[in-house]
């Protein structure tokens, strides 16, 4: 979802006065008021079944009070007063009709957990780390735990329509949103945020896959024009919502604000109905983005099924205007029909007429089993990514631990902007650090209150002194006096901005070398929404990359480094040794003239996102795509490939621990064919995870997607594998190879969607 907080209404909003205090006027005086009953009340009956019989006794202004939806936050300095029966302060809703049994749809942010728009008394709820954390963990299992942990959250809290999951590609490292996102690569993209929606719709509610398309930047978000190859977009973007659409099956699909090759996305035919509803047979419906509706006719022609978050919308396209297009022909009566059919369809096939919300209550949901679901998520996405000298686990030789800055002491930061989870167990207002970032949106900066160093107390004999790293002068020489020290450095990113550049802010960098540069065994523990550069990297013994870890990441953090939790994650996301190292040096359409809508060039780098292009352009990059290390070894032996007969490849292989600690390893396996001609030199074909016992070994068998063996061939419209030998690799990352076999395909063709 957008800046629901204040920046489209900022401008919407000042030119005219709204107040909405119920539904389509008309529809009192249109609709007969005594209820109907019919087929599409029999739950045994197929969702289009229940959709054909109920959309036949519909009237056109029922039809159309489906396709508008509302905000639902008071903005009362802006003469804007929330819909009758929305719940106060979240994303929106849509008036259920009563006369038919219609349930209203009730939404909420979003992909952590249940948010809470701007509001001095927040709801508290568990938050889950970010969805780059999620990603980290290559465990789609625990994907679909913590979907299923927010989707029970936002059904108890009032709420059927999960604004979840989103799962644009890490194409731009400084993209502000990048933390809520599913990382670099579509396979592990689509499969993590896939799981993830399917958790949340096990609970009987709508999750909406976001933001398509080719929405990887906040910068100039709402101007944008996105040029992008189709091939290369089919290869990349468009295959992470491909596979999280056939892993989900999500209700609905959110169009985002940019523009793609000149229309703008809720408004894009390609996009909307070729591609999305025609080519993948997507049965559900599209919302806009808040703001991002700019067209009556144009928009519900292209595709857009409902326009969502009005009024950040400069006016309200699908109520009357709509009504008038219908009656006129621009759009026609079939049109709207199908608009309804859909969301109705998406009603039906999720419950939403079964399971009637009960308004909050929040008080029946089980908060400490929640909060194991969020520390266990936590736990496995944590990347250990540089141990030198084995400084951790920490040894219980050790006596003294000094801990700085990132108010380890209190908490663990969380991403800003509409999914900003307020987090259970802090006080009234959701802050343990007020006036911390800015007051206004993606602000306020939120700490979860779970403290790695009380928790570390918990776990170590040592003696614990905390400083908060203000001074680095006085950091270094508690520093020079402890057995260890720990830094606890932090990037805060929020919706609606990039980040300048991608190294730490606030003098953090010389904070870490300032305490490197007193005790050699410094511990660094990042908390960041994205990759960040690392010029202090040398001078350090150990990284731990720790994301947004949620409502109990203090906890998680602190068994990690003292050894109770095996790390086990793995980036998701390659970290640039240097801005240098992008297809871009600086992120583009930054312009003040919002009248010549800004561009960026996504034929630069094509379908090489990611590790893709460090590859492709022999760059090596600070730490590697798949990277991540264990306080355990493991060996991969006895890989085979064998051809499926046109629909992709067998991998066997065999994990082993050959440590003396239990662990889990994650089976990578990259692909690439041997006479080239892909994006890339490989990519991620297949992945795994598995639990292994000191000395134990498993076999494990994968499949790679066809469409991972092919290239997307415009004119043909199809999938196209090129005969030929093919390369099958497993090893530790995507640059990391251990093992290799080679495998004989045949020509093949593949339609589009699902194999």
């Amino acid at each position: 979802m957008s800046v629901k907080h204040h920046l489209l209404l900022s401008t919407a909003l000042l030119m005219t006065t709204l107040t909405y205090a119920g539904p389509r006027a008309a529809l009192a005086a249109d609709a007969p008021a005594a209820p109907v009953t019919g087929t599409w009340q029999d739950a045994a009956q197929s969702p289009d079944a229940r959709t054909s019989a109920l959309l036949k006794v519909m009237t056109r202004e029922e039809k159309l009070q489906l396709v508008f939806g509302y905000f639902s936050t008071d903005f009362k300095p802006k003469a804007y007063t929330r819909i009758e029966g929305g719940m106060a302060d979240s994303a929106g809703y849509v008036p259920g009709i009563a006369r038919l049994g219609i349930p209203a749809q009730s939404q909420t942010d979003a992909g952590v957990g249940v948010a809470t728009q701007a509001s001095p008394t927040p709801r508290l709820r568990t938050a889950l780390p970010s969805g780059l954390a999620t990603a980290a963990t290559w465990n789609p299992e625990m994907a679909f735990a913590g979907g299923a942990m927010i989707g029970d959250e936002a059904r108890r809290s009032g709420f059927n329509v999960q604004l979840a999951g989103g799962v644009n590609l890490t194409r731009e490292p400084r993209n502000g949103r990048n933390f809520e996102y599913g990382g670099e690569d579509p396979l592990l993209a689509g499969t993590i945020v896939g799981q993830a929606i399917k958790g949340i719709q096990s609970n009987n509610i709508i999750s909406t896959l976001k933001h398509y398309a080719f929405n990887d930047q906040e910068t100039s978000r709402n101007f944008i024009d996105v040029k992008v190859d189709e091939a290369e977009g089919r290869q990349s973007d468009l295959l992470a919502f491909e596979i999280a659409l056939e892993t989900g099956n999500p209700g609905s699909v959110m169009c985002s604000y940019n523009r793609v090759n000149g229309a703008y996305a809720c408004e894009n035919d390609w996009l909307l109905n070729q591609v999305l509803k025609k080519d993948w047979g997507f049965k559900g419906f599209v919302m806009s983005d808040w703001g991002a509706t700019h067209s009556t006719a144009p928009a519900a022609n292209a595709g857009l099924d409902q326009q969502s978050g009005y009024p950040f919308d400069k006016s309200p396209y699908f109520k009357d205007a709509l009504d008038e297009a219908v009656n006129n022909g621009h759009v026609s009566a079939a049109r709207l029909d199908d608009m309804a059919a859909r969301i109705l369809r998406a009603m039906f096939a999720n419950g939403l007429f079964e399971h009637p919300l009960n308004g909050d209550q929040a008080a029946t949901i089980d908060y400490v089993a929640h909060a194991k679901v969020t520390q266990a998520d936590a736990e496995e996405a944590i990347v250990l990514l540089k141990n030198q000298g084995d400084v951790l686990p920490l040894a219980k030789t050790v006596k003294t631990i000094a801990i700085i800055g990132g108010h380890a002491d209190v908490g663990v930061l969380s991403g800003g902007g509409s999914a900003q989870v307020y987090p259970y167990g802090a006080p009234a207002n959701g802050l343990i650090i007020p006036n911390e970032g800015p007051a206004f949106f993606p602000g306020p900066m939120v700490y979860d209150p779970s403290s790695p160093l009380k928790a570390l107390q918990g776990l170590t004999q040592a003696k614990i002194t905390y400083i908060d790293g203000k001074d680095a002068k006085a950091a270094a020489k508690l520093a020079a006096g402890s057995d260890v020290a720990i830094v606890f450095a932090t990037q805060w990113t929020g919706e609606g901005q990039d980040a300048i550049d991608l190294n730490l802010p606030n003098d953090q960098d010389a904070l870490i070398k300032a305490v490197a540069g007193a005790n050699k065994k410094t511990v660094v523990v990042l908390e960041n929404g994205g990759p960040v550069v690392m010029p202090w990297l040398d001078k350090v013994a150990a990284v731990v990359d720790a994301w947004y870890p949620g409502t109990s990441g203090g906890e998680a953090i602190a068994r990690v480094l003292a050894g109770e939790v095996n790390p086990s994650g793995h980036l998701p996301v390659s970290f640039p040794a240097s801005v240098d190292q992008l297809p871009r040096k600086v992120v583009d359409g930054d312009r003040k003239d919002k009248a010549e809508h800004p561009h960026v060039d996504y034929t630069l780098e094509g379908a090489a996102v990611g590790y893709k292009w460090y590859e492709k352009k022999g760059l090596k990059p600070l730490f590697p795509f798949g990277h991540g290390l264990s306080y355990t070894t493991f060996a991969a032996s006895d890989l085979a490939a064998a051809a499926l007969d046109g629909k992709g490849v067998k991998v066997s292989l065999t994990l082993r621990n050959t440590g003396a600690r239990d662990g889990k390893a994650v089976a990578q396996v990259y692909v690439t064919p041997a006479a080239g001609g892909w994006e890339a030199p490989k990519r991620l074909g297949a992945f795994r995870k598995v639990a292994l016992k000191a000395g134990e070994s498993q076999s494990v068998s994968l499949t790679v997607d066809p469409r991972l063996l092919a290239t997307y061939d415009t004119a043909a419209h199809a999938w196209k594998i090129k005969g030929g030998d093919y390369t099958v690799m497993t090893g530790t990352s995507y640059q990391d190879i251990t093992a290799k076999v080679t495998v004989h395909l045949p020509d093949a063709t593949l339609p589009v969607g699902a194999p």
